[in-house]
């Protein structure tokens, strides 16, 4: 009888008040001093690319899974952009999406031989001159024209309020010729093309 006593008096010191009630978690749990902090929501992140940027080819995302391990996904793309503009990656259930207006010539500046109209990265020259020769040259970037015309005038200088490919133009006298200095705002190619019928040279850069 003192055996079982004893017996059933060590059960009942280990035996819970009510057996349906879920255990404290902190007893079976410990907790660890370093909490695992989420990062914020992603809503939006924007990047610049230099201005020898032509065409973006890919995007490369690198993200991290569930169970900690990293993995990357990429997208082709191959599209030309502008560097003006910086690239912007969004996570956002609506999307607005905006249409260009389109542009038109509007006058940059003139003298009495020469004006010139600019349309984002395309420059009219309206002049009756014959051009001699143009060249690229770099430090800055800028195209040179010569035109073919005896005078003798003070150096013009007009700068873009807001260069969008060109930034801007100097003229300058020499002897039989006047030089057409156009500064852009970063790296390009350029062509030219004469349209007689408009008594104008076109400049389009890309």
């Amino acid at each position: 009888m003192i055996k079982l006593f004893i017996l059933l008096f060590s059960l009942t010191l280990f035996a819970r008040e009510n057996p349906f009630f879920p255990v404290n978690s902190t007893l079976d749990i410990p907790l660890t001093a370093e909490q695992i902090k989420k990062p914020p929501m992603f809503r939006q992140a924007t990047f610049t690319l230099p201005s020898s940027a032509r065409e973006i080819e890919s995007v490369i995302v690198q993200y991290k899974n569930m169970d900690g391990s990293i993995a990357e996904k990429n997208v082709t793309l191959n599209k030309s952009i502008d560097w003006h503009f910086p690239i912007l990656i969004a996570q956002n259930s609506k999307v607005n999406l905006t249409t260009q207006k389109k542009l038109k010539y509007k006058k940059f500046a003139s003298l009495p031989f020469i004006s010139f109209y600019i349309k984002g990265k395309k420059m009219q020259i309206v002049t009756k001159d014959r051009l001699l020769r143009s060249f690229l040259l770099i430090k800055p970037h800028r195209i040179v024209c010569d035109f073919k015309r005896n005078i003798n005038i003070r150096s013009f200088v007009k700068k873009v309020r807001h260069p969008d490919g060109f930034k801007e133009i100097r003229i300058g006298t020499h002897s039989g010729y006047y030089r057409v200095v156009i500064i852009l705002d970063g790296f390009y190619k350029y062509n030219i093309k004469n349209k007689k019928r408009d008594k104008s040279y076109f400049i389009s850069l890309y």
